[in-house]
């Protein structure tokens, strides 16, 4: 765990990954989430069948496997991302960053449904206090927005938008775990899946919204380039590379890495207020993601 070759990925994907959550506010200010989404894929996914490229990664796949990148990017790069982006129009990203700290529980949930895999005790007790602090910090949401009082609020709107992007998130995640995804180089997969998802995201942005806005901000650029590359062609690798030195739950602790970042940065530049409230919700959150991420999964034989 000590060796530069696994810490230093560890620090930059979490670090990375926890600034992408505050960018994205930039990308969604004056002009629509989808079409943010479909620009930052629509560069991220050419640079990904590089990256393959240059990893020596085999890139035709069978029927079976382009049907399955098809689903992945289907809920992953677009499902997932278009939920995110717009949640992120009525809730703090790093609230947001929050909420997807607790998608282990869906990947579980679903996991223990397609493919068997069982979680003991101590997995469910971490994830049961990790919710209730998620809980205190969107309550926390709810009341310091103006119309947190009227039914259908922004603030519940935004956490159901969250919420059905985890879902989205955690589907993709458990599909590829399938065996025709594990015989898939995982950088090819993502490769496919984007490009798939990157078609769907210019469909939808386009029926939904119109034709696509040129910004003219160098800022708004900036940060597509900046989520394209550095928050997506660049950590993907690095994340699986971790995944194959120290395993998928040690991997996993970067979560923590990344919420701590998005929160910071939250704290710096969306002016998020802490209380006695939102100190509580934060540590109760991630002593319980520690505590479940801690526990075991029990062998799939036991399933059944």
């Amino acid at each position: 765990m000590l060796n530069w070759r696994v810490v230093l990925p560890f620090l930059l994907t979490g670090t990375i990954w926890g600034s992408t959550w505050f960018v994205i506010t930039g990308q969604i200010d004056g002009v629509p989430a989808a079409w943010s989404v479909f620009y930052r894929f629509a560069l991220a996914t050419p640079a990904l069948f590089i990256v393959a490229l240059l990893m020596k990664r085999r890139l035709r796949l069978a029927a079976a496997e382009q049907k399955l990148a098809m689903i992945v990017g289907l809920f992953q790069f677009s499902g997932n991302f278009l939920f995110v982006y717009h949640s992120e129009l009525y809730v703090t990203s790093g609230i947001v960053a929050m909420m997807f700290g607790l998608l282990m529980v869906p990947n579980a949930l679903l996991g223990r449904i397609f493919l068997g895999e069982r979680q003991q005790g101590g997995f469910w007790l971490g994830s049961a206090v990790a919710i209730i602090g998620v809980s205190l910090l969107l309550l926390h949401e709810w009341r310091a927005n103006p119309d947190a009082g009227v039914v259908g609020g922004n603030v519940a709107l935004g956490i159901v938008l969250a919420m059905l992007g985890i879902l989205a998130a955690s589907v993709a995640n458990v599909i590829q775990a399938n065996p025709v995804g594990r015989g898939v180089p995982m950088v090819s997969l993502l490769a496919w899946a984007m490009l798939y998802g990157t078609l769907f995201d210019f469909g939808f942005a386009l029926l939904t919204t119109g034709a696509p806005p040129i910004p003219t901000a160098i800022e708004y650029w900036s940060g597509i380039v900046y989520l394209a590359l550095v928050g997506s062609v660049v950590t993907f690798p690095l994340h699986y590379n971790l995944v194959r030195e120290i395993g998928a739950g040690r991997t996993a602790y970067n979560s923590i890495l990344t919420i701590s970042v998005a929160m910071f940065i939250s704290t710096l530049f969306e002016d998020y207020a802490w209380t006695l409230l939102t100190l509580g919700g934060m540590a109760l959150a991630v002593v319980g993601m520690v505590l479940a991420l801690r526990s075991k999964q029990r062998p799939s034989s036991d399933s059944g």
